[in-house]
């Protein structure tokens, strides 16, 4: 998985963004959570260092969190109650079915033009009325950011149309502002869905 940019970044700066998510509480997981079924089977697509995968698993759920990144695999399958592997977008449909998806922050690395299959193949490995939790940065185009990531940024009513496009259903959606990796605030959008 060698010749991306945007992995080479996560995996250089692995234990800077361990750091810098370390206990923040992002105010979408708690929404994703209180819609889980108790026990669920859930996919975290795009898992970092894994501190959101752990708050799943102590909530009682079995966790399978992938990355593209070696480096934050490697930090998450060191914590409690998380299964972890090395994954891409692309090896979606060879992951299983879940009774609940996470995207934080994962899927704005995708090319706007494989967006909508990566969309469609997570509806598909998600069990009837699954939850969906997808965050997204806010804005227009694609480019790299000030660390050489890819970046692709929508608008709310463009991922809206996406999500159901691929057979979602939007129930809540909460929208902020905060610093990443990067140091610099950007918009953010938040969508719950069920599948």
């Amino acid at each position: 998985m060698t010749g991306n940019p945007t992995l080479t970044v996560y995996d250089r700066m692995a234990e800077d963004y361990r750091k810098m998510a370390s206990g923040v509480e992002f105010a979408g997981l708690a929404l994703f959570l209180k819609v889980l079924r108790p026990g669920s089977r859930v996919l975290d697509l795009g898992c970092g260092p894994g501190h959101e995968s752990e708050r799943i698993a102590a909530a009682g759920h079995d966790v399978l969190a992938v990355d593209g990144s070696a480096e934050m695999v490697a930090m998450a399958q060191g914590r409690p109650g998380v299964t972890a592997r090395q994954a891409l977008f692309e090896d979606i449909p060879t992951l299983g079915t879940f009774d609940g998806i996470w995207a934080s922050f994962s899927l704005l690395h995708a090319p706007r033009g494989d967006f909508p299959r990566h969309l469609s193949q997570l509806h598909a490995a998600a069990t009837p009325g699954a939850p969906f939790g997808l965050a997204m940065k806010l804005g227009d185009g694609e480019a790299p950011d000030s660390l050489g990531r890819h970046y692709t940024y929508h608008a709310e009513e463009d991922l809206r149309d996406q999500l159901a496009g691929a057979g979602f259903t939007p129930v809540d959606m909460r929208q902020g502002e905060s610093a990443g990796l990067a140091g610099h605030p950007e918009p953010w959008i938040f969508l719950l869905s069920h599948a």
